[in-house]
């Protein structure tokens, strides 16, 4: 078996089968024109193994051949599995009649070619053959590609898919996160208006009581016992004022008056107070560094926080233990998602305890307003919420720590004062307020009667002249009459209109007369056209009541207008 020297990876290989050397050197050289590669078989055996080294394209045999002829021979090439598909073209010089012709054809045979062979009728031939098997074969290649390239795709489609899904998954966790954070801070706020508003109502309630018993008590025998009843109903009612601040703090709605505080001095000035609150088994012990920055908050409201963490603190120690104070200067640099406060500088006061500590479930809960772990009557549940209110409208932050068995860590953030730390040196107790100089008439103005009337009790036991209206509408209509009023005293939540858009009016009619605007809860406007209005708060004692007036009054004089009926 001898095959064409040159071979070429493009060239298609062709068997020539024939008994006769002669007939297959006179096949090579016809064919030899067209660049293929020739393979020369002259038996069946020559020629099976022929195909079974090489891919060949196309298969000339000749019919009559010793042995095997060529229609045994391509009926053993169609039964092999590789070769069901490969052309085959008879070649014969004797067997040209009809019936060999149609037994070619039955076997498989692609063509009949009889001798003597024309050159240029065999090259073209079996160059169309050859054409469709290399077309065949590309077309082969390129499907195979084909499915390559589409199975490359599908994978990264199905790459895709997963990444899209698990992006989904991830927007759709993300979403219901963010849905239930907007839920509990819709919830939040929803209590917190509510808790506002029923502070607001306790303080006018409050209000009337507090007045009632201060001149009760001014009135009553000297009998112990009566002022032992007396005291204890002034200290149930100034424990409801406290629960009220509370509330307003956790609903952020009470009035703040922040300024500069050393905080190692509020706490050096309160030891007293947090020793006796922590007992003898609680160790208090505080670190301060000395370049420690001044901290801007409201100093009595950061005091009711401090001693209500200790209380939290002392309560979770009930073998004892060690209550640390301490605190650091921290700057926040603008991170998102890390955390909620703004950038700026902060003083980080931490509270920890060696206490019992706190569950995941109760940390979570730990500032929800009236969550307690306390049994009943022990705890209101609003320490923790009126720290967190105090916090948030400071423009700080609480975070808590806790482990169970370990103890608890509460951090308070509160931003750091640019001014030089206040004095907190406290003022004696005020005494009561001596009688006026000079009868005032006061004009009082609020819709709840028991406010209204225990209001004018104690301005009038001051000495002044009260004159009741319920509503702000009647206040505007006894000024128009031309009644004569020094002093306005209003009330600043009333139906349809309210004592800050009352105080608008007068000064709009009535310019200089002096007004005082009492609110149970500070949600008040800040309004710069208001100059001289003195704001009170509810509930307030009969030297409150005094003061301000007293303050409304030096603010007419010192801008120089005339009172109204002065």
């Amino acid at each position: 078996m001898n095959a064409v020297t040159e071979t070429n990876s493009d060239k298609v290989n062709i068997l020539l089968v024939d008994d006769q050397q002669a007939k297959l050197l006179s096949h090579e050289v016809v064919l030899a024109e067209i660049g293929e590669t020739l393979f020369k078989a002259s038996s069946a055996r020559e020629a099976f193994e022929c195909l079974l080294k090489n891919e060949v394209a196309l298969i000339l045999i000749d019919v009559c051949m010793p042995d095997l002829d060529g229609f045994e021979l391509a009926a053993m090439i169609r039964e092999h599995p590789r070769f069901q598909h490969t052309a085959i073209i008879f070649v014969s010089a004797v067997m040209n009649a009809y019936p060999d012709q149609l037994r070619g054809y039955q076997l498989g045979a692609v063509d009949y070619v009889p001798v003597p062979v024309v050159p240029e009728l065999l090259r073209a031939k079996v160059k169309v053959f050859v054409d469709l098997y290399r077309k065949t074969r590309q077309l082969e290649r390129f499907n195979a590609e084909l499915e390559e390239r589409v199975s490359e795709r599908t994978a990264a489609l199905r790459s895709f898919n997963e990444e899209l899904e698990l992006r989904i998954e991830q927007r759709t966790r993300e979403r219901e996160i963010a849905l239930a954070q907007l839920f509990e801070a819709q919830k939040m706020d929803t209590i917190g208006r509510l808790t506002g508003g029923v502070a607001h109502d306790f303080n006018n309630l409050l209000m009337a009581v507090l007045g009632s018993l201060s001149l009760l008590e001014k009135r009553l025998p000297d009998d112990a016992h009566c002022r032992r009843l007396l005291q204890n109903a002034v200290q149930g009612a100034q424990r409801g004022a406290a629960l009220t601040q509370r509330l307003l703090a956790f609903s952020r709605r009470q009035e703040l008056k922040p300024e500069s505080v050393n905080l190692p001095d509020l706490v050096s000035g309160m030891g007293e107070l947090l020793k006796r609150a922590l007992g003898i088994e609680v160790a208090l012990v505080c670190q301060f560094p000395k370049s420690l920055s001044p901290v801007l908050v409201d100093s009595n409201q950061l005091e009711l926080a401090l001693l209500n963490l200790a209380l939290n603190a002392r309560d979770a120690m009930p073998s004892g233990g060690t209550l640390t104070i301490r605190a650091a200067d921290e700057a926040v640099d603008q991170q998102p998602g890390e955390s909620s406060l703004k950038p700026g500088e902060y003083v980080r006061i931490g509270i920890s305890d060696s206490g019992v500590g706190m569950d995941e479930a109760t940390l979570a809960k730990a500032t929800d307003p009236f969550f307690t772990t306390k049994g009943p009557g022990k705890g209101t549940g609003l320490g923790l919420s009126m720290v967190h209110g105090l916090a948030a409208q400071s423009g700080g932050q609480l975070r808590i720590e806790s482990t169970p068995n370990v103890g608890t860590t509460v951090e308070l953030w509160l931003p750091r004062a640019k001014t030089n730390a206040v004095s907190l040196v406290r003022s004696a107790d005020r005494t009561a307020p001596s009688p006026a100089s000079k009868a005032y008439r006061v004009l009082v103005v609020d819709d709840d009667l028991l406010v209204l009337t225990g209001t004018a009790a104690l301005i009038e036991d001051l000495g002044h002249v009260a004159i009741e209206v319920p509503s702000a509408a009647e206040a505007l209509a006894v000024l128009a009459s031309g009644e004569a009023v020094d002093v306005i005293v209003t009330d600043h939540a009333m139906p349809n209109m309210t004592g800050l858009q009352l105080a608008h009016s007068v000064q709009e009619k009535y310019p200089g007369l002096p007004i005082v605007l009492a609110t149970g809860y500070a949600e008040l406007p800040a309004d710069p056209a208001l100059f001289g209005v003195v704001k009170l708060a509810k509930p307030c004692s009969q030297s409150d009541i005094a003061a301000a007036m007293q303050t409304a009054m030096k603010y007419a004089r010192r801008e120089n207008l005339s009172v109204v009926g002065s």
